[in-house]
């Protein structure tokens, strides 16, 4: 062994494949070492602790070299195996060894097929392989001539896969039987769920979709780990104004909370950070979801089940008799569900939970359009939240760079005093060059920008005279609030996020 070198960010290295190919994945993974670089008779490799003779011995027998020590972290290491060591060519080789059919028509014969090693093997390297890349979700797209797998990251599709369209029967009924679905139907919608246990003991909750196309069955995988499950409010992304006048807002004893924004906005996130910011020994919480994507404890979770006949308004109003404190529910999507909500709210519970609309002066009128009475909205109403998510800039490769005119001109106006700004000199603003640690998007990980209305007396008073949501909102921006666009600009300043991407989320017409 030779002498460690100095302590050195692994995600500023790049390894050399043959140092890759010498030291196997399960080898990297299972004494969490990350092969480097050869030289001659000497092999260089990340390690956490250079005294750990086993896997320095270990290594020495296997690669039948030298080994040099570089010092990193555990989470760097990881990081760096799961940027480097990519299964697409496996993957490849076992779907290569499927069966080309399978008789869907005699069920035990289709479970024996699809159960054999090629396409558990190849169903599992997929997942594995998204984990791997941060997908949040995995989409399985049949077309004429081949299968499309492509992987949802930061909120982005990715093409990863092409495989022969002969495939996909079998990878597709694997995935109905680990989801416990009817493997023999293939005209309906089927909807089911499984967990697997990834490399690094992750646990990973999977929610299935699938329905026919005109060229088969897709499958969507919605990917839940529950490792990154509890975030806390200031992980969020709210600036330092805005986090005070939202943990003010849950500080009040009861009313209701509502958070708005598009589906993958991260309603439910915000939503579950909000529930475990409380006091949660103190109080009796109770959700009511659909679905459950992920489970806490000291909260009483129930699952929306309208076969059962329980719907979220049936729910909520069984709720009210269990003596709760706090009740999220998971969306408003009926008038019977918002009066519901609302009576609780006056009753003297804290009712957190998610709308669809816009901006935030539109989550008041939409309690409005599903016919809640304006004196109603007046008194229980807290506050709202409108968001949405942006990626952030990776910080392995972000350097400063020029914009098209409309970013600087977006970014002056929101950071100006004056409505139209003259553009003078042009700013140079953040943005990744993409890299390995990003996948070359120039992106990694996301945060949400918000829009935070606090309901005060002018606005209770507008409201009660009949105002408009333009003139709601010019009164809520005079008490201070940041609008979306405002906000993600910025986090631009701070060069957290990117002009564009701020735009592309946020950027409405007025």
């Amino acid at each position: 062994m030779q002498t460690e070198r100095s302590r050195s960010k692994l995600n500023k290295i790049v390894p050399q494949p043959e140092a890759i190919e010498l030291i196997p994945e399960s080898m990297a993974r299972r004494y969490m070492v990350m092969p480097l670089e050869i030289k001659g008779n000497t092999i260089s490799v990340a390690m956490q602790d250079a005294t750990d003779i086993y896997t320095i011995e270990a290594l020495e027998a296997h690669t039948k070299k030298r080994i040099e020590i570089t010092i990193a972290t555990a989470v760097e290491i990881q990081e760096a195996i799961d940027d480097n060591y990519q299964s697409y060519d496996e993957i490849e080789k076992h779907i290569s060894n499927i069966p080309l059919s399978i008789n869907t028509d005699e069920p035990q014969i289709a479970l024996d097929s699809v159960s054999n090693a090629p396409v558990a093997r190849a169903i599992t390297l997929v997942i594995q392989e998204a984990v791997k890349a941060r997908a949040s979700d995995i989409h399985l797209q049949p077309e004429i001539d081949k299968l499309r797998i492509r992987y949802r990251v930061d909120g982005l599709l990715h093409d990863t896969i092409t495989m022969p369209v002969n495939a996909a029967t079998m990878l597709i009924s694997r995935i109905k039987v680990l989801a416990n679905m009817n493997i023999a139907d293939h005209h309906h919608p089927q909807d089911g769920q499984f967990s697997v246990e990834t490399t690094g003991n992750r646990s990973i909750d999977i929610r299935v979709g699938i329905i026919p196309t005109v060229y088969g069955e897709m499958a969507t995988l919605r990917l839940l780990d529950k490792s990154k499950a509890v975030m806390t409010l200031e992980e969020l992304g709210f600036l330092p104004e805005s986090l005070t006048l939202y943990e003010k807002m849950l500080r009040v004893p009861y009313g209701m909370i509502l958070i708005s924004g598009p589906t993958g906005a991260g309603k439910s996130t915000t939503l579950y950070a909000s529930v475990n910011s409380l006091d949660l020994i103190g109080r009796n919480v109770i959700t009511i979801e659909d679905p459950v994507e992920y489970r806490f404890e000291r909260i009483n979770q129930i699952q929306v089940n309208p076969r059962a006949g329980l719907t979220f308004a049936a729910g909520l109003r069984s709720i009210l008799r269990l003596d709760p404190d706090v009740v999220l529910v998971g969306e408003i999507r009926d008038s019977e569900t918002a009066q519901i909500a609302i009576q609780a709210a006056l009753t003297g519970h804290l009712v957190l939970s998610s709308i669809h609309a816009n901006d935030a002066a539109s989550i008041v009128f939409r309690l409005l359009d599903l016919g809640v009475e304006p004196f109603l909205v007046s008194t229980a109403l807290i506050g709202v939240v409108a968001q949405r998510m942006v990626r952030r800039i990776c910080p392995d490769c972000a350097k400063p760079r020029e914009v098209s005119l409309i970013e600087e001109m977006m970014y002056s106006m929101e950071n100006s005093e004056d409505k139209y700004p003259s553009i003078t000199g042009r700013h140079k603003f953040m943005y990744g060059e993409g890299c390995k640690s990003c996948g070359n998007t120039g992106y990694r990980g996301r945060m949400g920008i918000f829009e935070i209305l606090n309901m005060s007396d002018d606005i209770k008073a507008l409201l009660l005279a009949q105002a408009t949501p333009a003139q709601l909102r010019t009164q809520a921006l005079k008490d201070g609030m940041i609008p979306l666009i405002k906000d993600g600009m910025l986090k631009v300043k701070t060069g957290i996020t990117t002009p564009s991407e701020v735009l592309r989320n946020a950027y409405t017409v007025d």
